[in-house]
Protein backbone atom coordinates (compact mmCIF):
# COMPACT_ATOMS: atom_id res chain seq x y z
CA UNK A 1 0.00 0.00 0.00
CA UNK A 2 1.05 3.08 -1.21
CA UNK A 3 1.36 6.36 1.72
CA UNK A 4 -1.85 7.35 2.97
CA UNK A 5 -2.57 10.71 4.33
CA UNK A 6 -4.87 11.02 7.68
CA UNK A 7 -6.63 14.18 8.46
CA UNK A 8 -7.68 14.29 11.66
CA UNK A 9 -8.81 16.91 14.71
CA UNK A 10 -7.64 17.04 18.47
CA UNK A 11 -9.70 18.26 21.16
CA UNK A 12 -8.66 19.02 25.09
CA UNK A 13 -10.52 21.25 27.95
CA UNK A 14 -9.24 21.60 31.21
CA UNK A 15 -11.34 23.54 33.50
CA UNK A 16 -9.83 26.42 35.99
CA UNK A 17 -11.33 28.51 38.57
CA UNK A 18 -11.84 32.16 38.09
CA UNK A 19 -9.07 34.24 39.50
CA UNK A 20 -9.73 37.92 39.19
CA UNK A 21 -13.44 39.63 38.62
CA UNK A 22 -13.43 42.79 36.33
CA UNK A 23 -16.07 45.44 37.89
CA UNK A 24 -17.65 48.71 36.08
CA UNK A 25 -20.07 50.64 38.35
CA UNK A 26 -21.26 53.48 36.71
CA UNK A 27 -21.81 56.53 39.40
CA UNK A 28 -25.31 58.37 37.89
CA UNK A 29 -27.35 61.74 39.58
CA UNK A 30 -29.44 64.23 37.57
CA UNK A 31 -31.60 67.40 39.10
CA UNK A 32 -32.27 70.75 37.98
CA UNK A 33 -29.10 72.82 37.97
CA UNK A 34 -26.51 72.01 36.37
CA UNK A 35 -23.86 72.27 39.13
CA UNK A 36 -24.98 70.86 41.86
CA UNK A 37 -25.71 67.83 39.68
CA UNK A 38 -21.85 67.20 38.77
CA UNK A 39 -20.73 68.00 42.16
CA UNK A 40 -22.97 65.10 43.87
CA UNK A 41 -21.21 63.03 40.90
CA UNK A 42 -17.79 63.60 41.76
CA UNK A 43 -18.36 63.26 45.53
CA UNK A 44 -20.00 59.77 45.19
CA UNK A 45 -17.23 58.61 42.74
CA UNK A 46 -14.85 59.84 45.12
CA UNK A 47 -16.13 57.77 47.75
CA UNK A 48 -16.31 54.93 45.36
CA UNK A 49 -12.53 55.63 44.51
CA UNK A 50 -11.64 56.07 48.18
CA UNK A 51 -12.48 52.02 49.09
CA UNK A 52 -10.79 50.79 45.83
CA UNK A 53 -7.64 52.88 47.19
CA UNK A 54 -8.09 50.58 49.96
CA UNK A 55 -8.56 47.45 48.64
CA UNK A 56 -5.30 48.44 46.43
CA UNK A 57 -2.94 48.59 49.58
CA UNK A 58 -4.12 45.85 50.75
CA UNK A 59 -3.52 43.50 47.75
CA UNK A 60 -7.27 42.76 47.11
CA UNK A 61 -7.43 45.25 44.25
CA UNK A 62 -4.93 44.83 41.49
CA UNK A 63 -6.20 47.68 39.21
CA UNK A 64 -8.58 50.08 38.88
CA UNK A 65 -9.52 53.56 36.80
CA UNK A 66 -12.14 56.27 36.60
CA UNK A 67 -13.23 58.08 33.26
CA UNK A 68 -13.83 61.68 33.38
CA UNK A 69 -17.33 62.89 34.49
CA UNK A 70 -20.23 62.87 31.76
CA UNK A 71 -22.56 65.55 31.81
CA UNK A 72 -25.35 66.12 29.58
CA UNK A 73 -29.41 67.74 29.81
CA UNK A 74 -32.42 67.38 28.49
CA UNK A 75 -35.93 67.95 28.51
CA UNK A 76 -38.46 65.51 29.71
CA UNK A 77 -41.99 65.04 28.63
CA UNK A 78 -44.95 63.92 31.03
CA UNK A 79 -47.68 61.65 29.69
CA UNK A 80 -49.71 64.99 28.47
CA UNK A 81 -47.71 65.57 25.97
CA UNK A 82 -46.20 68.71 27.71
CA UNK A 83 -42.05 69.19 27.93
CA UNK A 84 -40.67 69.69 31.25
CA UNK A 85 -38.17 72.29 32.39
CA UNK A 86 -34.64 70.99 31.82
CA UNK A 87 -33.00 68.02 33.56
CA UNK A 88 -29.01 68.10 34.23
CA UNK A 89 -27.24 64.62 34.36
CA UNK A 90 -23.80 63.63 35.18
CA UNK A 91 -22.37 60.21 35.55
CA UNK A 92 -19.08 58.54 36.01
CA UNK A 93 -17.89 54.81 35.55
CA UNK A 94 -15.07 53.08 37.40
CA UNK A 95 -13.70 50.20 36.81
CA UNK A 96 -11.43 47.45 39.08
CA UNK A 97 -10.12 44.32 39.09
CA UNK A 98 -10.32 41.90 42.01
CA UNK A 99 -8.38 39.49 43.08
CA UNK A 100 -10.32 37.97 46.23
CA UNK A 101 -14.03 37.43 45.63
CA UNK A 102 -14.63 38.48 49.79
CA UNK A 103 -13.46 41.81 49.50
CA UNK A 104 -15.21 41.94 45.85
CA UNK A 105 -18.59 41.26 47.69
CA UNK A 106 -18.42 43.49 50.61
CA UNK A 107 -17.17 46.00 48.52
CA UNK A 108 -20.09 45.75 45.73
CA UNK A 109 -22.62 45.61 49.20
CA UNK A 110 -21.06 49.33 50.10
CA UNK A 111 -21.60 51.25 46.87
CA UNK A 112 -24.40 49.29 46.01
CA UNK A 113 -26.22 51.01 49.03
CA UNK A 114 -26.18 54.05 47.13
CA UNK A 115 -29.22 54.78 44.59
CA UNK A 116 -26.50 56.88 42.68
CA UNK A 117 -24.01 54.11 41.84
CA UNK A 118 -25.65 51.18 39.84
CA UNK A 119 -23.29 48.12 39.10
CA UNK A 120 -22.94 47.68 35.15
CA UNK A 121 -20.84 44.33 34.93
CA UNK A 122 -18.97 41.69 36.55
CA UNK A 123 -16.79 39.47 34.34
CA UNK A 124 -14.76 36.84 36.04
CA UNK A 125 -11.56 35.79 34.11
CA UNK A 126 -8.13 34.21 34.87
CA UNK A 127 -4.86 35.56 35.61
CA UNK A 128 -2.75 36.55 32.26
CA UNK A 129 -0.38 34.12 33.95
CA UNK A 130 -2.84 31.46 34.09
CA UNK A 131 -4.15 32.07 31.06
CA UNK A 132 -1.22 31.43 28.95
CA UNK A 133 -0.13 28.04 30.60
CA UNK A 134 -3.45 26.78 30.60
CA UNK A 135 -3.92 27.38 27.23
CA UNK A 136 -0.42 26.20 26.25
CA UNK A 137 -1.04 23.09 28.30
CA UNK A 138 -4.38 22.17 26.47
CA UNK A 139 -3.00 23.27 23.51
CA UNK A 140 -0.39 20.65 24.01
CA UNK A 141 -2.93 17.90 24.53
CA UNK A 142 -4.77 18.66 21.54
CA UNK A 143 -2.09 17.63 19.95
CA UNK A 144 -1.13 14.70 21.69
CA UNK A 145 -4.99 13.32 21.11
CA UNK A 146 -4.76 14.37 17.10
CA UNK A 147 -1.53 12.26 16.82
CA UNK A 148 -2.93 9.35 19.02
CA UNK A 149 -6.16 9.15 16.48
CA UNK A 150 -3.99 9.62 13.30
CA UNK A 151 -2.02 6.18 14.76
CA UNK A 152 -5.32 4.43 15.19
CA UNK A 153 -6.08 5.05 12.00
CA UNK A 154 -3.10 3.87 10.43
CA UNK A 155 -3.24 1.00 12.38
CA UNK A 156 -6.25 0.12 11.19
CA UNK A 157 -4.82 -0.06 7.83
CA UNK A 158 -2.23 -1.92 8.73
CA UNK A 159 0.50 0.71 8.40
CA UNK A 160 3.36 0.75 10.76
CA UNK A 161 4.13 4.50 11.47
CA UNK A 162 2.76 8.31 10.91
CA UNK A 163 4.66 11.08 10.69
CA UNK A 164 2.91 14.88 10.98
CA UNK A 165 3.26 16.82 7.76
CA UNK A 166 0.91 19.81 9.16
CA UNK A 167 -0.51 20.87 12.13
CA UNK A 168 -3.49 24.03 12.79
CA UNK A 169 -5.57 25.78 15.01
CA UNK A 170 -9.07 24.13 14.07
CA UNK A 171 -10.46 25.99 10.89
CA UNK A 172 -6.91 26.84 8.63
CA UNK A 173 -6.39 23.25 7.62
CA UNK A 174 -8.98 23.70 4.71
CA UNK A 175 -12.02 24.91 6.48
CA UNK A 176 -15.11 25.73 4.32
CA UNK A 177 -15.82 28.96 5.02
CA UNK A 178 -20.02 28.10 5.50
CA UNK A 179 -18.85 26.22 8.75
CA UNK A 180 -16.34 28.08 10.66
CA UNK A 181 -14.57 25.64 13.31
CA UNK A 182 -13.07 27.39 16.76
CA UNK A 183 -9.84 29.07 16.51
CA UNK A 184 -6.83 27.56 18.91
CA UNK A 185 -7.65 27.80 22.85
CA UNK A 186 -11.28 29.18 24.13
CA UNK A 187 -12.12 30.48 27.10
CA UNK A 188 -15.55 30.83 28.42
CA UNK A 189 -17.35 30.71 31.77
CA UNK A 190 -19.21 27.22 32.62
CA UNK A 191 -21.56 29.38 34.50
CA UNK A 192 -25.01 30.83 32.78
CA UNK A 193 -24.59 34.82 32.18
CA UNK A 194 -26.90 37.64 31.60
CA UNK A 195 -29.58 38.99 33.23
CA UNK A 196 -29.59 41.79 35.75
CA UNK A 197 -27.77 39.53 38.54
CA UNK A 198 -23.91 38.86 39.09
CA UNK A 199 -22.07 36.28 40.45
CA UNK A 200 -19.57 37.02 43.30
CA UNK A 201 -18.43 33.70 43.42
CA UNK A 202 -15.68 32.67 41.30
CA UNK A 203 -16.80 30.79 38.97
CA UNK A 204 -15.01 27.34 36.92
CA UNK A 205 -13.76 28.98 33.04
CA UNK A 206 -13.58 26.49 30.49
CA UNK A 207 -10.52 26.80 28.53
CA UNK A 208 -10.64 24.54 24.93
CA UNK A 209 -7.99 23.70 22.49
CA UNK A 210 -8.92 22.43 18.87
CA UNK A 211 -6.51 21.43 16.45
CA UNK A 212 -6.31 20.20 13.23
CA UNK A 213 -3.65 18.18 11.89
CA UNK A 214 -2.94 15.85 8.71
CA UNK A 215 0.04 13.08 8.78
CA UNK A 216 1.40 10.86 6.30
CA UNK A 217 1.48 7.19 7.34
CA UNK A 218 3.38 4.44 5.45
Amino acid sequence: MSDVVITVRGESNARVRAEEAAVRVTVSTDGPSRGPVVERAQERASTVQDGLVAHLRSGEVSEWSSARVSVWSDRPWNNEGAQLPLVHHASVEVSATFTDAGALSWWLGDVAESDDVQVTAVEWRLSSETRARVEREVAAEAVHVAVERAAAYADALGLASVAAVEIADAGLLGARAESPAPLGARLMAASAGGGPSFSLQPPEIDVTSVVEGRFRAE
